[in-house]
């Protein structure tokens, strides 16, 4: 175990000594990784920031479950109960037939008609929150309302929650492809990176075959160094992206404070951005183990 731990922490130290003897190429690699990786990065960013705005100011789904007109009171107990017992329903109000009709008489345009109506043609009415909002979740709810005894009809209101999830799955789509194309070009350019570093010490690594080293022991110093360069550029993406939200922030600023709001664009979180820069990191060691295996065995 600490002869294992030994070969790599050398090869580690080997990659990074690489790294350090060309910095300017160092830099430049990162540079081109960090600047491709930053796309994504910033529409997936700019994506949960819209969508969190979108859920914060838009009105929130309801369920209205409209009762028979011929119902009665202890069926309108049993319909509250049976809201109340359900663990998805986050909140229950009771809409009777009397405040229907005042609604209907307080709206503009249409007091003569409530005027004109001989009697109350409108039913008591349950109005449901749910805890989930998911299209799909507050369509199995609905369901379910549906069956319970005493209920003509449930209304529910749950368009634009289809609308958004429709727009955030598109976002999601768009930026995956977005990263994919841009993660082919980022292995491209740490294969080309490791196939020149090999190029450089072939003679040194024919040497190192004719006493005995192994392929791993051989490949071991180019998959850190790919490795490296990949957490480099996902370093360097961060950068870019913060740097890029500061600067939208100045006019977000502005315009949050004319509606009276102090809404500003949110960096990646924690766990986000250690997820981006392992994924660089993967991404670099990929393109290395890609070159090295290829010339390997060209020179086997």
């Amino acid at each position: 175990m600490r002869t294992w731990l030994r070969h790599h922490w050398q090869a580690l130290a080997l990659a990074l000594s690489k790294l350090l003897a060309h910095k300017p190429a160092t830099l430049l690699n990162a540079i081109v990784i960090g600047v491709a990786l930053a796309l994504p990065a910033s529409g997936y960013t700019l994506l949960a920031n819209l969508l969190g705005v979108t859920q914060r100011f838009a009105p929130q789904p309801q369920l209205s479950l409209f009762l028979r007109l011929e119902t009665t009171r202890p069926e309108l107990d049993a319909v509250r109960a049976r809201l109340r017992a359900d663990a998805r329903i986050a909140a229950v109000r009771f809409v009777s037939r009397d405040q229907a009709l005042k609604g209907l008489r307080a709206t503009e345009g249409l007091a003569d008609v409530a005027a004109a109506l001989g009697q109350n043609p409108l039913p008591d009415a349950y109005v449901v929150r749910a805890h989930d909002l998911a299209p799909d979740a507050l369509d199995a709810l609905a369901s379910d309302l549906r069956k319970i005894p005493g209920v003509a009809h449930v209304q529910l209101d749950s368009a634009w929650a289809r609308r958004l999830a429709a727009i955030a799955a598109t976002g999601r789509i768009a930026t995956g492809l977005l990263a994919a194309l841009l993660a082919v070009g980022l292995i491209a350019v740490t294969f080309n990176t490791i196939r020149l570093q090999i190029l450089t010490h072939a003679e040194e690594i024919e040497v190192s075959r004719l006493i005995g080293a192994t392929d791993g022991y051989i490949a071991r110093p180019f998959y850190y160094l790919g490795l490296l360069q990949g957490v480099a550029g996902g370093l360097v993406a961060l950068a870019i992206l913060w740097l890029a939200i500061a600067v939208l922030n100045l006019g977000v600023q502005d315009l949050a404070d004319s509606y009276g709001s102090a809404f500003r664009l949110a960096f990646l979180g924690a766990g986000d951005a250690c997820a981006m820069i392992g994924f660089a990191g993967l991404l670099g060691w990929l393109g290395a183990y890609l070159s090295v295996s290829k010339h390997l065995r060209q020179i086997s």
